[in-house]
């Protein structure tokens, strides 16, 4: 694949799309904490994994107005956890790195040239950062049960477990569900085990997060359907997936 630049790229937070408002990604950032164990018999460091991290970082250009304008979508500074997703580019397959964490501040600067921007900053929270692949080209708007186009990962299987998430912006109608399935040939899909994401019933914007077992096995393709019991008219939704293609551990 050839060099790309950023742009065209998407955030969300918390099943707002504030991609307008942001001005630049700063920082994403995350992995193991190297630990030192370093013995005094050695002329130089030693390090091993510790537990994991992740941090997000960007700038927003001020934008008082109505939901989900950036002012009243980041300064309520809520305690509990967020939900950042950064796409590369809102292309389905497309790499997508998604933090769970807590947004720690919304400082805001005036330049003496008149500009006004605020410098957010998220720390994870419990599982660090993860980088996947976007299961829908970024924000999908289904009017019914959708079967989406399969993402082709090319491993052919692996049984290391996976994670998603899932970010919903809006949602008109009775029930609708966001369910994982993989597939060995991009034509007989089947549902992952625990990869329905909780069904939603209501319009409030929301994040949402699953994680298979530690072997689960995920197969060559992967793609993101809907379905419902009751009916829907709307519901336009996010979801980035990894597969791990070592042994993790949360």
């Amino acid at each position: 694949m050839a060099k790309q630049s950023g742009l065209g790229d998407n955030l969300y937070i918390g099943g707002f799309d504030i991609s307008g408002d942001v001005g630049s990604i700063d920082t994403i950032g995350g992995g193991p904490a190297a630990l030192d164990v370093t013995g005094i018999n050695k002329s130089a460091n030693e390090r091993i994994g510790g537990e994991r991290d992740g941090s997000m970082s960007f700038t927003a250009f001020w934008n008082p107005g109505l939901t989900p304008a950036e002012h009243v979508v980041l300064s309520t500074l809520p305690t509990a956890d967020v939900q950042l997703m950064y796409e590369r580019g809102a292309i389905l397959g497309n790499p997508s790195a998604v933090l769970v964490g807590k947004q720690i501040n919304y400082d805001g600067t005036r330049g003496s040239d008149g500009a006004f921007t605020f410098k957010v900053d998220a720390q994870g929270d419990g599982f660090g950062l993860e980088w996947g692949v976007q299961l829908t080209a970024g924000v999908r708007t289904d009017v019914a049960a959708t079967n989406g186009v399969g993402v082709d990962q090319t491993t052919v299987s692996t049984a290391l477990g996976w994670q998603a998430y899932l970010q919903v912006f809006g949602f008109t109608g009775t029930d609708a569900t966001v369910k994982i399935q993989d597939s060995a040939d991009n034509s007989t899909f089947a549902d992952l085990a625990g990869g329905a994401f909780t069904q939603v019933t209501t319009s409030t914007p929301q994040g949402q997060r699953l994680q298979g077992g530690a072997t689960a096995v995920v197969r060559r393709y992967v793609r993101a359907i809907t379905i419902t019991t009751g009916g829907f008219t709307s519901l336009p939704f996010a979801v980035m997936f990894n597969r791990n293609l070592t042994a993790t551990v949360f």
